[in-house]
Order: C-alpha cells, then structure tokens, then sequence
C-alpha cells in the first residue's frame, strides 16, 4: 500500500487530543482517504516540541520508511522560540533535499506557518516568506497557513491559544485535504 508521512511537530501529532490517533489532521485525512478509496496508509511522524533543527535528528529513520507523499509540518515551534528566520529556512531546505534524494518521485507538501500579528514588523519580517519561497524555489505543494480560520478562534484552541481542539483540527484537516486531494489524484500509478 502507498503510504504519506506526515513529518511535523505537536500540530501534526494532536498535542492535547483526547485521542490523537483518531482525532489529529493525520488521522482525519486517513478517514478522508478511506472514503475515497484511494489506498494510501498515513503516518503520523508528528512529536511534540520539535524545531526544523531538532526533527533533522530523527529524520534519517523516517526516509527509510515507504514514502510514496511527504507532508512536511516544521517551524512553529522556532518562530515562538526566536529562532532565526534564515536558520528555519536553511533548516525546512536541509529537511526537502533529504526528502527528494531518498524518495526523488515523492511528491512534497509544505504547510506553512504564519507569526501572529502582535509580533513587530521588524522582527518578523524574515519569516513573513520562507514556506512560499521554499515552494516556488523547490516546486513543490504549499497550504500557505495550516491553521488558517483556527488561529486565533478562542473556541477552536485550547487555552494555551496554540493548539486546536478536535473542532480546530476538522478545520485544518480540510485544510490540508483541499490541496492533498490534488496530489493524489495526479500521482503516478
């Protein structure tokens, strides 16, 4: 069977959920998938509290897996903790180039991730374009904001305001399925 990873960090693993393996945006595109019949397997390599930096040390063991679609989910984690807009960059192209060397006809999708607008122009100006960059530059499949009509809905997060509850993930979960679907309609047999 065909199998997508999704590589990411608590927003991909369900930080929170009740019951992530039923209930992550993971675990809804499997359903997704299973009702069209596609037959793709999904896997949620999603762990909490990972950086661009961090995840590179658990990649090697990932790209050995069947990948036939790589979802990449990277970089909430470095623009809360400052780091650097070309560290997360260089970082996020280390992450696509080992994707396309190990697994050259996989298909990527980058989903990109916004700072919140309280944060001053100056200081987030070197992150307002990496995932759209990284795209273009690598041609690959962008959703430009994974929490688009999440962030910042009070009913839709839990109450540290970062992470979705299981209503917020159906709504990323249809995110993300809007642009999957494609790929997975133009991918080869």
């Amino acid at each position: 069977m065909k199998q997508i990873i999704f590589f990411g960090d608590s927003l991909t693993q369900g930080y929170g959920l009740r019951d992530p393996a039923t209930a992550s945006f993971p675990a809804l595109i499997q359903k997704m998938i299973n009702e069209t019949g596609e037959g793709f397997n999904v896997v949620n390599a999603g762990l909490s509290g990972d950086t661009t930096f961090s995840a590179q040390n658990r990649l090697k063991p990932i790209l050995a897996m069947q990948t036939n679609i790589f979802v990449l989910e990277l970089g909430a984690n470095d623009l809360i903790r400052g780091h650097s807009a070309p560290d997360v960059e260089a970082n996020l192209q280390y992450i696509i180039d080992q994707v396309k060397q190990h697994h050259p006809a996989a298909p990527v999708l980058l989903l990109g991730m916004e700072l919140p607008k309280w944060i001053p122009g100056a200081k987030a100006a070197g992150y307002r374009n990496i995932y759209t960059r990284l795209a273009t530059k690598n041609k690959i499949h962008l959703v430009p904001f994974l929490l688009e009509g999440v962030a910042g809905i009070p009913r839709l997060n839990m109450f540290d305001g970062i992470h979705p509850l299981a209503e917020g993930y159906e709504i990323i979960a249809l995110n993300v399925w809007n642009t999957l679907k494609t790929i997975l309609e133009n991918i080869e047999e």
